[in-house]
């Protein structure tokens, strides 16, 4: 006759045990997310029409915050950054002009003056459907850009209340996660806006 085996309970956790597990598990839970959400990547949603078609009221973004701790704004980059007149406030818009350019907005034209082209050249933004809206010309200082909305007869951006300075940006739109008929990665891409 083989012996029975019992299985041997195991104690029960106290509740100061279990209470203190949880306080290990969310301390490693910050330790992780709160240098991604502070360094890295952070999430905003879109507000307003100022973006339409490229992004609609309530798209749920990622911004990439790293690449412009690291380098600097690109033309046509779709970045969010802190409105110059009140930085408690987040905008998203689209880069068109660079540091030391000058930006002439003209019947729908954008022209770009700098180094490399003193007389100025078109920019192609074939990809934006509604025009409208100020016209305006503007010289860039050494750590400003000049944004606009693809939606430009909405938009309230640089033509209105002038530069960004490279420290208010936040970052640039990396990844659209809602909604999920749209997901996408570096969503506004004049590119992937163009083949669709």
């Amino acid at each position: 006759m083989e012996p029975i085996k019992t299985e041997e309970k195991e104690p029960e956790k106290t509740k100061w045990q279990s209470f203190w597990e949880l306080v290990r598990f969310a301390l490693i839970a910050l330790i992780v997310v709160v240098p991604i959400r502070l360094l890295i990547a952070e999430p905003f949603i879109v507000s307003g029409p100022s973006m339409v078609p490229t992004f609609e009221n309530g798209d749920y973004l990622v911004v990439d915050k790293i690449s412009y701790a690291l380098g600097n704004p690109k033309r046509d980059d779709v970045v969010i950054f802190r409105y110059p007149n009140s930085p408690k406030t987040f905008f998203i818009k689209r880069v068109v002009g660079l540091p030391g350019e000058t930006v002439n907005v003209s019947n729908n034209t954008v022209t770009i003056i700098n180094k490399a082209h003193p007389d100025g050249f078109v920019l192609d933004q074939s990809f934006i459907k509604n025009n409208g809206g100020i016209n305006g010309r503007l010289e860039l200082k050494d750590d400003e850009y000049f944004v606009m909305g693809d939606n430009r007869g909405a938009s309230s951006d640089s033509r209105s209340w002038g530069a960004v300075k490279k420290n208010l940006f936040v970052g640039k739109a990396f990844l659209r996660l809602l909604p999920i008929n749209n997901i996408d990665i570096l969503p506004g891409n004049y590119k992937q806006i163009e083949s669709q």
